[in-house]
Protein backbone atom coordinates (compact mmCIF):
# COMPACT_ATOMS: atom_id res chain seq x y z
CA UNK A 1 0.00 0.00 0.00
CA UNK A 2 1.35 3.64 -1.05
CA UNK A 3 2.38 5.92 1.67
CA UNK A 4 -0.22 8.42 0.23
CA UNK A 5 -3.11 5.83 0.70
CA UNK A 6 -2.34 5.07 4.04
CA UNK A 7 -2.25 9.14 4.66
CA UNK A 8 -5.74 9.20 3.35
CA UNK A 9 -6.47 6.42 5.42
CA UNK A 10 -5.39 8.26 8.58
CA UNK A 11 -6.75 10.96 7.59
CA UNK A 12 -10.28 9.63 7.58
CA UNK A 13 -10.07 6.96 9.85
CA UNK A 14 -13.24 6.76 12.28
CA UNK A 15 -11.44 7.14 15.61
CA UNK A 16 -13.77 9.87 17.91
CA UNK A 17 -16.43 7.75 18.23
CA UNK A 18 -14.69 6.04 21.16
CA UNK A 19 -11.43 7.71 21.59
CA UNK A 20 -10.64 11.20 22.52
CA UNK A 21 -8.08 13.81 21.15
CA UNK A 22 -5.62 13.03 23.83
CA UNK A 23 -3.88 16.19 25.58
CA UNK A 24 -0.03 16.89 25.08
CA UNK A 25 1.13 18.70 27.74
CA UNK A 26 4.72 19.96 28.90
CA UNK A 27 6.19 17.55 31.50
CA UNK A 28 8.18 20.53 33.15
CA UNK A 29 10.34 18.53 35.78
CA UNK A 30 11.67 15.80 33.12
CA UNK A 31 11.99 19.05 31.23
CA UNK A 32 14.55 21.12 33.53
CA UNK A 33 16.60 17.75 34.00
CA UNK A 34 17.02 17.01 30.66
CA UNK A 35 17.68 20.44 29.32
CA UNK A 36 14.70 20.26 26.59
CA UNK A 37 11.35 20.63 26.42
CA UNK A 38 9.55 17.64 26.93
CA UNK A 39 6.03 17.19 25.33
CA UNK A 40 3.75 14.11 26.78
CA UNK A 41 1.25 12.73 24.28
CA UNK A 42 -1.20 11.64 27.06
CA UNK A 43 -2.75 8.59 25.31
CA UNK A 44 -2.98 6.92 28.88
CA UNK A 45 -5.93 9.00 29.73
CA UNK A 46 -7.90 7.34 26.92
CA UNK A 47 -11.45 5.24 28.14
CA UNK A 48 -9.36 2.38 28.10
CA UNK A 49 -5.85 4.17 29.54
CA UNK A 50 -4.56 3.01 25.58
CA UNK A 51 -4.31 4.27 22.47
CA UNK A 52 -5.37 0.92 21.49
CA UNK A 53 -9.05 1.40 21.29
CA UNK A 54 -8.13 3.75 18.34
CA UNK A 55 -6.76 0.98 16.00
CA UNK A 56 -9.49 -1.69 16.76
CA UNK A 57 -12.42 0.26 16.59
CA UNK A 58 -11.43 1.80 13.46
CA UNK A 59 -10.96 -1.60 12.03
CA UNK A 60 -14.17 -2.52 13.13
CA UNK A 61 -16.36 0.20 12.53
CA UNK A 62 -15.87 -0.46 8.49
CA UNK A 63 -16.58 -4.01 8.49
CA UNK A 64 -19.58 -5.55 7.02
CA UNK A 65 -22.87 -5.36 9.58
CA UNK A 66 -23.31 -9.25 8.82
CA UNK A 67 -19.30 -9.97 9.37
CA UNK A 68 -19.34 -8.17 12.98
CA UNK A 69 -22.64 -9.86 14.07
CA UNK A 70 -21.02 -13.55 13.60
CA UNK A 71 -18.31 -12.41 16.02
CA UNK A 72 -14.68 -10.91 16.03
CA UNK A 73 -11.64 -12.65 17.56
CA UNK A 74 -7.97 -10.54 18.86
CA UNK A 75 -5.21 -11.98 20.31
CA UNK A 76 -3.24 -9.61 22.75
CA UNK A 77 -1.82 -8.79 26.20
CA UNK A 78 -4.38 -6.42 26.76
CA UNK A 79 -4.64 -3.20 25.48
CA UNK A 80 -5.41 -4.46 22.52
CA UNK A 81 -7.97 -6.80 23.89
CA UNK A 82 -9.63 -3.63 25.85
CA UNK A 83 -10.17 -1.74 22.32
CA UNK A 84 -11.72 -4.76 21.08
CA UNK A 85 -14.55 -5.57 23.73
CA UNK A 86 -14.78 -1.78 23.84
CA UNK A 87 -15.70 -1.85 20.11
CA UNK A 88 -17.88 -5.01 20.16
CA UNK A 89 -19.95 -3.24 22.98
CA UNK A 90 -20.27 -0.14 21.49
CA UNK A 91 -20.85 -1.64 17.66
CA UNK A 92 -23.05 -4.98 19.28
CA UNK A 93 -21.91 -8.30 18.72
CA UNK A 94 -19.22 -10.99 20.57
CA UNK A 95 -15.53 -10.53 20.96
CA UNK A 96 -13.10 -13.39 21.81
CA UNK A 97 -9.81 -12.58 22.93
CA UNK A 98 -6.72 -14.56 23.24
CA UNK A 99 -4.62 -13.16 25.94
CA UNK A 100 -0.97 -14.70 27.14
CA UNK A 101 -1.24 -16.07 30.69
CA UNK A 102 1.49 -13.54 31.88
CA UNK A 103 -1.32 -10.83 30.92
CA UNK A 104 -1.66 -8.81 34.19
CA UNK A 105 -4.63 -9.47 35.94
CA UNK A 106 -5.78 -5.61 35.93
CA UNK A 107 -5.60 -6.22 31.65
CA UNK A 108 -7.51 -9.48 32.11
CA UNK A 109 -10.63 -8.36 34.17
CA UNK A 110 -10.61 -5.04 32.15
CA UNK A 111 -11.53 -7.04 28.69
CA UNK A 112 -14.18 -9.16 30.69
CA UNK A 113 -15.75 -6.52 32.46
CA UNK A 114 -16.46 -4.85 28.95
CA UNK A 115 -18.60 -8.25 28.27
CA UNK A 116 -15.30 -10.00 25.90
CA UNK A 117 -15.09 -14.01 26.30
CA UNK A 118 -11.14 -14.24 27.26
CA UNK A 119 -9.32 -17.26 26.77
CA UNK A 120 -5.64 -17.31 28.45
CA UNK A 121 -2.63 -19.06 26.33
CA UNK A 122 0.66 -19.28 26.56
CA UNK A 123 3.75 -17.49 27.39
CA UNK A 124 3.99 -14.78 24.75
CA UNK A 125 1.75 -12.69 22.28
CA UNK A 126 2.86 -15.08 19.59
CA UNK A 127 1.62 -17.86 21.48
CA UNK A 128 -1.30 -16.49 22.31
CA UNK A 129 -1.39 -15.67 18.43
CA UNK A 130 -1.17 -19.17 17.33
CA UNK A 131 -4.08 -20.21 19.43
CA UNK A 132 -6.14 -17.47 18.03
CA UNK A 133 -5.91 -18.37 14.50
CA UNK A 134 -7.13 -21.77 15.39
CA UNK A 135 -10.14 -20.65 17.63
CA UNK A 136 -10.90 -18.42 14.39
CA UNK A 137 -11.32 -20.99 11.93
CA UNK A 138 -12.83 -23.30 14.56
CA UNK A 139 -15.59 -20.92 15.22
CA UNK A 140 -15.79 -18.88 12.22
CA UNK A 141 -14.74 -15.69 13.80
CA UNK A 142 -13.38 -12.74 12.07
CA UNK A 143 -9.52 -12.18 13.17
CA UNK A 144 -8.98 -8.50 14.29
CA UNK A 145 -5.10 -8.17 14.48
CA UNK A 146 -3.17 -6.29 16.35
CA UNK A 147 -1.07 -4.44 14.54
CA UNK A 148 -0.59 -6.17 11.59
CA UNK A 149 -3.67 -4.58 9.13
CA UNK A 150 -3.75 -1.10 7.76
CA UNK A 151 -7.37 -0.23 9.20
CA UNK A 152 -5.49 -0.82 12.68
CA UNK A 153 -2.25 1.38 11.42
CA UNK A 154 -4.17 3.67 10.23
CA UNK A 155 -6.34 4.12 13.65
CA UNK A 156 -3.37 4.47 15.19
CA UNK A 157 -2.21 7.07 13.10
CA UNK A 158 -4.32 9.87 14.29
CA UNK A 159 -2.28 10.04 17.12
CA UNK A 160 0.54 11.38 14.97
CA UNK A 161 -1.56 13.55 13.59
CA UNK A 162 -3.21 15.18 16.84
CA UNK A 163 0.23 15.60 17.82
CA UNK A 164 1.40 17.64 14.51
CA UNK A 165 -2.14 19.85 14.91
CA UNK A 166 -1.58 20.39 18.45
CA UNK A 167 1.79 21.55 18.26
CA UNK A 168 1.32 25.56 17.88
CA UNK A 169 4.06 26.91 19.62
CA UNK A 170 5.78 29.21 17.29
CA UNK A 171 7.92 30.66 19.79
CA UNK A 172 9.16 27.51 20.70
CA UNK A 173 10.15 25.97 17.56
CA UNK A 174 9.73 23.01 15.82
CA UNK A 175 9.36 19.53 17.18
CA UNK A 176 12.70 17.74 16.62
CA UNK A 177 12.02 14.24 17.28
CA UNK A 178 9.14 11.73 18.12
CA UNK A 179 9.36 9.04 20.96
CA UNK A 180 7.48 6.36 20.23
CA UNK A 181 7.28 2.59 21.58
CA UNK A 182 7.02 -0.38 19.60
CA UNK A 183 5.62 -3.55 20.16
CA UNK A 184 4.82 -5.33 16.82
CA UNK A 185 4.92 -1.76 14.99
CA UNK A 186 1.46 -0.48 14.77
CA UNK A 187 1.37 2.73 16.41
CA UNK A 188 4.96 3.67 15.17
CA UNK A 189 4.24 2.86 11.51
CA UNK A 190 0.94 4.67 11.46
CA UNK A 191 2.37 7.63 13.82
CA UNK A 192 5.98 7.79 10.96
CA UNK A 193 3.57 7.09 7.80
CA UNK A 194 1.38 10.61 8.61
CA UNK A 195 4.17 12.73 10.17
CA UNK A 196 6.68 11.82 7.40
CA UNK A 197 3.83 12.90 5.04
CA UNK A 198 2.99 15.92 6.72
CA UNK A 199 6.60 17.16 8.35
CA UNK A 200 9.71 15.08 6.92
CA UNK A 201 11.83 16.30 8.66
CA UNK A 202 10.69 15.65 12.29
CA UNK A 203 12.64 12.54 13.28
CA UNK A 204 10.43 9.76 14.79
CA UNK A 205 12.28 7.72 16.68
CA UNK A 206 11.16 4.12 17.92
CA UNK A 207 11.87 2.34 21.70
CA UNK A 208 11.59 -0.96 22.85
CA UNK A 209 13.00 -3.09 25.30
CA UNK A 210 16.64 -4.79 24.92
CA UNK A 211 14.61 -8.38 25.84
CA UNK A 212 12.23 -7.62 23.47
CA UNK A 213 14.08 -6.19 20.35
CA UNK A 214 12.07 -8.03 16.88
CA UNK A 215 11.73 -4.34 15.25
CA UNK A 216 15.58 -2.84 15.60
CA UNK A 217 16.70 -6.27 14.88
CA UNK A 218 14.76 -6.85 11.71
CA UNK A 219 15.23 -3.09 10.63
CA UNK A 220 19.47 -4.15 10.99
CA UNK A 221 18.98 -7.58 9.54
CA UNK A 222 16.84 -5.82 6.51
CA UNK A 223 14.32 -8.46 7.48
CA UNK A 224 11.78 -9.77 9.76
CA UNK A 225 13.57 -12.07 12.25
CA UNK A 226 11.74 -14.19 15.03
CA UNK A 227 12.73 -13.85 18.43
CA UNK A 228 13.68 -17.35 20.24
CA UNK A 229 11.93 -15.46 23.69
CA UNK A 230 10.97 -12.14 25.26
CA UNK A 231 10.86 -10.25 27.96
CA UNK A 232 8.30 -9.79 29.96
CA UNK A 233 8.22 -7.01 31.85
CA UNK A 234 6.99 -4.82 29.10
CA UNK A 235 4.51 -7.17 28.58
CA UNK A 236 2.68 -5.13 26.07
CA UNK A 237 5.69 -4.61 24.07
CA UNK A 238 6.16 -8.49 23.99
CA UNK A 239 6.05 -9.47 20.52
CA UNK A 240 8.70 -12.25 18.81
CA UNK A 241 7.85 -10.85 15.03
CA UNK A 242 6.43 -7.54 13.83
CA UNK A 243 4.03 -7.41 11.25
CA UNK A 244 4.44 -7.41 7.68
CA UNK A 245 3.14 -4.12 6.97
CA UNK A 246 4.74 -2.66 10.13
CA UNK A 247 8.16 -3.26 9.48
CA UNK A 248 7.45 -2.19 5.58
CA UNK A 249 6.28 1.13 6.88
CA UNK A 250 9.42 1.30 9.17
CA UNK A 251 11.62 0.74 7.16
CA UNK A 252 10.56 3.39 5.01
CA UNK A 253 9.97 6.28 7.56
CA UNK A 254 11.52 5.14 11.00
CA UNK A 255 14.42 7.11 11.62
CA UNK A 256 16.03 4.85 14.39
CA UNK A 257 14.99 2.57 17.12
CA UNK A 258 16.18 2.78 20.78
CA UNK A 259 16.83 0.07 23.44
CA UNK A 260 16.26 0.46 27.12
CA UNK A 261 17.17 -2.26 29.67
CA UNK A 262 14.36 -2.63 32.87
CA UNK A 263 16.44 -0.35 35.32
CA UNK A 264 15.71 2.51 32.49
CA UNK A 265 12.19 1.71 32.03
CA UNK A 266 11.56 2.05 35.73
CA UNK A 267 13.17 5.02 36.04
CA UNK A 268 10.82 6.46 33.54
CA UNK A 269 8.01 5.05 35.39
CA UNK A 270 9.27 7.04 37.89
CA UNK A 271 9.84 9.95 35.68
CA UNK A 272 5.89 10.14 34.43
CA UNK A 273 4.85 9.97 37.91
CA UNK A 274 6.93 12.72 39.36
CA UNK A 275 5.23 14.88 36.21
CA UNK A 276 1.81 13.38 36.21
CA UNK A 277 1.16 12.01 39.28
CA UNK A 278 0.08 8.64 36.61
CA UNK A 279 1.20 5.12 37.21
CA UNK A 280 2.53 4.61 33.42
CA UNK A 281 2.71 0.88 32.84
CA UNK A 282 6.42 -0.58 31.43
CA UNK A 283 4.87 -0.28 28.02
CA UNK A 284 3.96 3.07 28.22
CA UNK A 285 6.94 4.65 29.89
CA UNK A 286 9.20 3.30 27.24
CA UNK A 287 9.23 6.06 25.05
CA UNK A 288 9.94 8.36 27.68
CA UNK A 289 12.82 6.11 28.65
CA UNK A 290 14.19 6.67 25.28
CA UNK A 291 13.62 9.88 24.99
CA UNK A 292 15.83 10.16 27.85
CA UNK A 293 18.55 8.09 26.13
CA UNK A 294 18.51 9.81 23.10
CA UNK A 295 19.11 13.34 25.01
CA UNK A 296 22.29 11.63 26.85
CA UNK A 297 23.61 9.86 23.75
CA UNK A 298 23.47 12.79 21.57
CA UNK A 299 24.06 15.85 24.18
CA UNK A 300 21.13 17.88 22.55
CA UNK A 301 19.87 21.10 24.12
CA UNK A 302 17.03 23.23 24.13
CA UNK A 303 14.60 20.82 21.74
CA UNK A 304 10.83 19.88 21.37
CA UNK A 305 10.99 16.33 21.85
CA UNK A 306 7.64 14.50 22.13
CA UNK A 307 6.95 11.08 23.96
CA UNK A 308 4.08 8.91 23.91
CA UNK A 309 2.72 7.94 27.10
CA UNK A 310 1.08 4.98 24.96
CA UNK A 311 -0.41 3.10 28.03
CA UNK A 312 -1.23 3.30 31.79
CA UNK A 313 -2.49 -0.37 32.58
CA UNK A 314 -0.28 -0.63 35.51
CA UNK A 315 -0.79 -4.07 37.76
CA UNK A 316 -0.19 -2.40 41.29
CA UNK A 317 1.70 -5.66 42.41
CA UNK A 318 4.58 -4.55 39.97
CA UNK A 319 5.53 -1.07 42.06
CA UNK A 320 7.62 -2.50 44.53
CA UNK A 321 9.80 -3.93 41.48
CA UNK A 322 9.49 -0.46 39.66
CA UNK A 323 10.15 1.37 42.46
CA UNK A 324 14.17 -0.67 43.56
CA UNK A 325 15.05 -0.90 39.78
CA UNK A 326 13.84 3.01 39.35
CA UNK A 327 16.97 4.43 41.36
CA UNK A 328 19.66 2.49 39.91
CA UNK A 329 17.80 3.31 36.41
CA UNK A 330 18.07 7.05 37.28
CA UNK A 331 21.91 6.25 38.07
CA UNK A 332 21.25 7.63 41.26
CA UNK A 333 22.12 4.14 43.07
CA UNK A 334 25.53 2.55 43.25
CA UNK A 335 25.64 -1.29 44.83
CA UNK A 336 29.17 -2.49 46.03
CA UNK A 337 30.43 -5.14 47.55
CA UNK A 338 33.08 -4.50 49.87
CA UNK A 339 35.71 -6.58 51.06
CA UNK A 340 36.69 -5.60 55.52
CA UNK A 341 40.19 -6.19 57.14
CA UNK A 342 38.30 -8.21 60.85
CA UNK A 343 40.37 -5.42 62.55
CA UNK A 344 39.58 -3.15 65.63
CA UNK A 345 38.41 -0.01 64.27
CA UNK A 346 38.29 -1.16 60.15
CA UNK A 347 34.06 -0.78 60.52
CA UNK A 348 34.20 2.56 61.97
CA UNK A 349 36.59 3.78 59.05
CA UNK A 350 35.16 2.15 56.09
CA UNK A 351 31.52 3.90 57.76
CA UNK A 352 33.54 7.52 57.82
CA UNK A 353 34.20 7.28 53.61
CA UNK A 354 30.46 7.18 53.42
CA UNK A 355 30.46 10.70 54.72
CA UNK A 356 26.61 12.40 54.93
CA UNK A 357 26.12 10.38 51.78
CA UNK A 358 22.00 8.59 51.63
CA UNK A 359 22.76 4.90 52.36
CA UNK A 360 19.83 2.65 50.71
CA UNK A 361 20.92 -0.52 51.95
CA UNK A 362 23.72 -2.00 53.83
CA UNK A 363 24.41 -5.54 54.94
CA UNK A 364 26.84 -7.05 56.68
CA UNK A 365 28.11 -10.85 57.53
CA UNK A 366 31.68 -11.75 59.42
CA UNK A 367 33.53 -14.18 56.97
CA UNK A 368 35.87 -15.54 58.99
CA UNK A 369 38.99 -14.39 61.23
CA UNK A 370 40.83 -12.49 59.02
CA UNK A 371 37.53 -10.36 56.36
CA UNK A 372 34.28 -9.34 56.29
CA UNK A 373 32.30 -8.66 53.70
CA UNK A 374 29.61 -5.84 53.02
CA UNK A 375 26.88 -5.20 50.91
CA UNK A 376 26.39 -1.76 50.86
CA UNK A 377 23.81 0.00 48.21
CA UNK A 378 24.48 4.32 47.94
CA UNK A 379 22.48 7.34 46.60
CA UNK A 380 24.83 8.73 43.77
CA UNK A 381 24.99 11.12 41.61
CA UNK A 382 25.56 9.27 38.12
CA UNK A 383 28.12 6.60 37.15
CA UNK A 384 30.96 9.25 37.18
CA UNK A 385 29.93 10.03 41.13
CA UNK A 386 29.62 5.56 41.18
CA UNK A 387 33.13 4.98 40.13
CA UNK A 388 34.80 7.27 41.82
CA UNK A 389 33.44 6.47 44.81
CA UNK A 390 34.50 2.89 44.51
CA UNK A 391 37.66 4.16 43.78
CA UNK A 392 37.75 5.95 47.16
CA UNK A 393 37.17 2.61 48.79
CA UNK A 394 39.90 0.97 47.23
CA UNK A 395 42.31 3.97 47.99
CA UNK A 396 41.71 3.04 51.25
CA UNK A 397 42.29 -0.49 51.79
CA UNK A 398 39.11 -1.95 50.99
CA UNK A 399 39.12 -4.23 48.04
CA UNK A 400 35.51 -3.13 45.64
CA UNK A 401 33.68 -4.57 43.14
CA UNK A 402 31.14 -2.75 41.77
CA UNK A 403 27.72 -4.80 41.39
CA UNK A 404 25.84 -1.77 40.24
CA UNK A 405 24.71 -3.57 36.93
CA UNK A 406 24.85 -7.03 38.15
CA UNK A 407 21.56 -8.84 37.76
CA UNK A 408 22.69 -11.75 40.49
CA UNK A 409 23.89 -9.38 43.12
CA UNK A 410 20.01 -6.88 42.24
CA UNK A 411 17.30 -9.70 42.33
CA UNK A 412 19.10 -12.11 44.74
CA UNK A 413 22.63 -11.54 46.74
CA UNK A 414 20.60 -8.00 48.68
CA UNK A 415 17.89 -10.12 49.88
CA UNK A 416 20.10 -13.05 51.19
CA UNK A 417 21.46 -13.28 54.81
CA UNK A 418 24.71 -15.39 55.49
CA UNK A 419 27.90 -16.55 53.65
CA UNK A 420 28.88 -19.48 52.74
CA UNK A 421 28.65 -23.11 55.21
CA UNK A 422 30.93 -25.31 55.40
CA UNK A 423 28.04 -28.06 54.76
CA UNK A 424 27.70 -26.66 51.40
CA UNK A 425 30.32 -29.11 49.42
CA UNK A 426 30.27 -29.26 45.67
CA UNK A 427 28.12 -26.54 45.69
CA UNK A 428 26.84 -24.98 42.19
CA UNK A 429 24.64 -22.08 41.73
CA UNK A 430 22.32 -21.31 38.88
CA UNK A 431 19.66 -18.59 38.47
CA UNK A 432 16.70 -19.65 36.59
CA UNK A 433 14.01 -17.45 35.06
CA UNK A 434 10.38 -18.42 34.24
CA UNK A 435 7.20 -16.46 32.29
CA UNK A 436 5.70 -15.79 35.67
CA UNK A 437 2.16 -17.03 36.72
CA UNK A 438 0.16 -18.38 39.79
CA UNK A 439 1.38 -22.09 40.34
CA UNK A 440 4.69 -21.69 38.33
CA UNK A 441 6.85 -21.32 41.55
CA UNK A 442 5.38 -24.72 42.52
CA UNK A 443 5.93 -26.10 39.08
CA UNK A 444 9.67 -24.95 39.28
CA UNK A 445 10.47 -26.40 42.77
CA UNK A 446 8.63 -30.64 41.97
CA UNK A 447 10.25 -30.36 38.56
CA UNK A 448 13.82 -30.04 40.68
CA UNK A 449 16.12 -33.49 40.58
CA UNK A 450 15.39 -35.17 44.15
CA UNK A 451 19.12 -36.61 43.39
CA UNK A 452 21.20 -33.39 44.64
CA UNK A 453 20.56 -31.74 47.44
CA UNK A 454 19.23 -28.05 47.74
CA UNK A 455 21.86 -25.84 49.44
CA UNK A 456 20.84 -22.75 48.21
CA UNK A 457 17.14 -21.14 47.48
CA UNK A 458 15.85 -17.48 46.85
CA UNK A 459 12.49 -16.50 45.24
CA UNK A 460 10.99 -12.90 45.05
CA UNK A 461 7.86 -12.63 43.43
CA UNK A 462 8.41 -9.45 41.37
CA UNK A 463 4.81 -8.83 39.62
CA UNK A 464 3.92 -10.43 36.53
CA UNK A 465 7.50 -10.08 35.14
CA UNK A 466 9.66 -13.28 34.84
CA UNK A 467 10.26 -15.78 37.99
CA UNK A 468 13.80 -15.75 39.41
CA UNK A 469 15.17 -17.93 41.26
CA UNK A 470 18.67 -18.53 42.85
CA UNK A 471 19.31 -22.13 43.06
CA UNK A 472 22.48 -23.92 45.16
CA UNK A 473 23.01 -27.48 44.45
CA UNK A 474 25.50 -30.11 45.92
CA UNK A 475 26.28 -31.91 42.77
CA UNK A 476 29.46 -34.60 42.89
CA UNK A 477 32.34 -33.79 40.11
CA UNK A 478 31.43 -37.20 38.66
CA UNK A 479 27.71 -36.13 38.19
CA UNK A 480 28.73 -32.73 35.93
CA UNK A 481 27.34 -34.42 32.48
CA UNK A 482 24.25 -35.31 34.68
CA UNK A 483 23.87 -31.96 35.95
CA UNK A 484 24.43 -30.23 32.44
CA UNK A 485 21.42 -32.48 31.28
CA UNK A 486 19.52 -31.72 33.99
CA UNK A 487 19.56 -28.00 33.52
CA UNK A 488 19.09 -27.99 30.01
CA UNK A 489 15.49 -30.64 30.48
CA UNK A 490 14.24 -27.98 33.03
CA UNK A 491 12.92 -25.84 29.99
CA UNK A 492 14.12 -22.67 31.81
CA UNK A 493 16.58 -20.01 31.03
CA UNK A 494 19.34 -20.47 33.11
CA UNK A 495 22.75 -18.64 33.95
CA UNK A 496 25.16 -21.04 35.89
CA UNK A 497 26.84 -18.63 38.66
CA UNK A 498 29.31 -20.16 40.33
CA UNK A 499 32.34 -18.87 38.84
CA UNK A 500 30.66 -14.99 39.53
CA UNK A 501 32.77 -12.93 41.57
CA UNK A 502 29.44 -11.87 43.76
CA UNK A 503 28.73 -15.25 44.35
CA UNK A 504 32.29 -16.05 46.01
CA UNK A 505 32.30 -12.64 47.97
CA UNK A 506 28.93 -13.23 49.91
CA UNK A 507 27.97 -17.47 49.38
CA UNK A 508 31.12 -18.70 48.41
Amino acid sequence: MSANEYLRRILNARVYDVASESALEPAPRLSARLGNRILLKREDQQPIFSFKLRGAYNKMVGMDKAVRARGVIAASAGNHAQGVALAAQRLGGLAVIVMPVTTPAVKVDAVRARGAEVVLFGDSFTDAYGHAVELQAARGLTFVHPFDDPDVIAGQGTVGMEILRQHHCPEHGPIHAIFVPIGGGGLIAGVAAYVKAVQPDVKVIGVQTAESNAMARSLAAGSRITLDDVGLFSDGTAVRIVGEHTFALCRQFVDEVICVDTDALCAAIKDGYQDTRTLLEPAGALAIAGCKRYVEREGVRGLNLVAIASGANMNFDRLRFVAERSEVGEQREALYAVTLPEERGSFRRFCSLLGTRNVTEFNYRICDSRTAHIFVGMQVDGRQDAHALAQTFSAAGFATLDLTDDELAKLHLRHLVGGRSALAVDERVFRFEFPERPGALMRFLTSMSPNWNISLFHYRNQGSDYGRILVGLQVPAQDADALRQFVEELGFAYRDETQSSAYHLFLG
